[in-house]
């Protein structure tokens, strides 16, 4: 027997496509999936049962069958390699400029922390939660609900890792403005409402008063609906924080357990740029990489508004109608305080001042009080499934009265690297580690939509590895 008669050998198959099933059923961890091996007993040796039926067995096949055919294995082969292996994903913001840029291309490691078993498994392929060309029809059925499973992976999420993950906080969405998040446009309108009783001397109401105000209006004005983890919008942000560490902010340093986070060569602050009242050449602002939208330039000071690096930061002092840079910081707590988290006065945090904050792990047990309950309220009542309710200053879990929880899974401290453009878990929260999608790998094509002509594609990014 040849060596190409001994590959297409019928036996030599059944064995390689069995041990490939086998590993599969060994890593998805299911020992029922293995009564599939007498359907590839069948496929290979004993052809009892047409298993392609759109075939005719015996008969050559027509050029519409042969592509049937191939869309049908394109489709469960690309389905397979997306759900467990990789996944293309595009950056919609500038939100971690200048390490990744508004119009990176860029596929997705699952394998690098596991992928994740789908919560809603019967879904349209290639399609995330609406349906091709819609915006409010859903692309998945919830007939059938699978609890949070995660396969095994080449590592664990680490500090300073680039991720991707389920907004968490996308549980609950307008689909008019699906992209935005629910509970801000929530806590801005039931500000707005606070704002307008003040206004017109009307006596002012507790604040949770005006949220379920604010969610009526919501309500009637749009469609609102919910989502499950696996569905809700895809965010990409730097991990500065892992479970059971203690992160704090202070004058825009973020410090983890008590140690300044590395400065990363990508990273941003906004700064004020005094100039000599011209302004400054557009030229100079693309050579350095600032789009449009990036500055805010304010007439009456002469001065712009610009998120720099370090490096850029250093280039605009030497501008000659340069005068001063000076890092903005966000200081005054009580004109953000219902939109940092966790949305309360009792916190006095901006998002440049923060914490300190420990991040919950899974296994530990902390104390509660009616002061952090604030900032695990969620975790204990949403993704960790308990009832939670507090009453004359004691706190109930499941019915209970109690001063202690145990947490049951890992969290995580979620920021962007473009610090004063992105919104992240300094304005919603831990993200969960049933949320976490996967790794950037490498960049396979970037769109500068701000590019002249052959500009429009940033050349010197296809197939640059990402870098944390």
């Amino acid at each position: 027997m040849t060596l190409k008669e001994f590959f297409k050998n019928r036996f030599f198959k059944l064995g390689l496509v069995s041990t490939i099933f086998i590993l599969w059923v060994i890593w998805i961890g299911n020992y029922w999936l293995l009564l599939g091996l007498p359907v590839i007993f069948d496929i290979y040796i004993t052809k009892k049962v047409n298993w392609t039926f759109w075939k005719k067995r015996g008969k050559k096949p027509g050029k519409v069958i042969e592509w049937v055919d191939a869309l049908i294995f394109a489709v469960i082969a690309a389905s397979l390699i997306r759900l467990f292996f990789i996944e293309a994903y595009t950056i919609p913001t500038s939100s971690m400029e200048k390490t990744l840029l508004a119009g990176d291309y860029l596929f997705v490691s699952k394998v690098s922390y596991g992928p994740k078993m789908p919560n809603t498994p019967i879904s349209f392929p290639f399609a995330h939660n609406t349906m091709p060309l819609t915006e409010k029809t859903k692309s998945y059925a919830e007939w059938v609900k699978w609890p949070y499973k995660r396969l095994a992976g080449f590592g664990d999420v680490e500090r300073n890792d680039i991720v991707v993950f389920n907004f968490p906080a996308g549980d609950t969405v307008m689909l008019q403005r699906a992209d935005q998040d629910y509970y801000a446009i929530v806590r801005q309108t039931a500000d707005d409402l606070r704002k307008r009783d003040i206004r017109s001397g009307k006596p002012i109401q507790p604040f949770n008063i005006y949220v379920s105000r604010a969610r009526n209006m919501i309500k009637n004005q749009f469609d609102v609906t919910s989502r499950p983890v696996d569905k809700r919008t895809n965010y990409i942000k730097r991990c500065v924080a892992i479970a059971g560490d203690s992160l704090e902010i202070e004058h825009g340093q973020v410090y983890i357990n008590g140690r300044e986070q590395p400065h990363f060569e990508g990273l941003q602050y906004d700064y004020l740029v005094k100039t000599d009242e011209t302004k400054i050449n557009s030229i100079l602002f693309r050579r350095l990489g600032i789009n449009p939208t990036d500055r805010h330039y304010i007439a009456p000071s002469s001065t712009y508004r610009i998120p720099l690096t370090e490096k850029n930061k250093r280039k605009i002092k030497n501008f000659t109608n340069v005068q001063n840079v000076k890092k903005f910081e966000e200081d005054n707590p009580y004109q953000v305080n219902h939109l940092i988290f966790p949305f309360d006065s009792t916190y006095k945090w901006t998002e440049d001042n923060f914490g300190p904050l420990y991040v919950p792990e899974k296994g530990k047990t902390i104390e509660l009080d009616t002061k952090n309950i604030l900032l695990y309220e969620r975790i204990i009542d949403i993704y960790e499934g308990n009832e939670l309710r507090i009453e004359n200053n004691t706190i109930y879990i499941n019915g209970e009265p109690t001063s202690k929880y145990t947490f049951k899974m890992d969290y995580y401290f979620m920021m962007g690297d473009n610090r004063h453009h992105s919104a992240d878990s300094r304005y919603w929260g831990f993200v969960p580690e049933n949320h976490v999608v996967g790794k950037p790998v490498f960049i396979w094509l970037s769109i500068n939509k701000f590019g002249r002509m052959f500009d429009k594609i940033r050349w010197n990014r296809m197939f640059n590895v990402v870098k944390n």
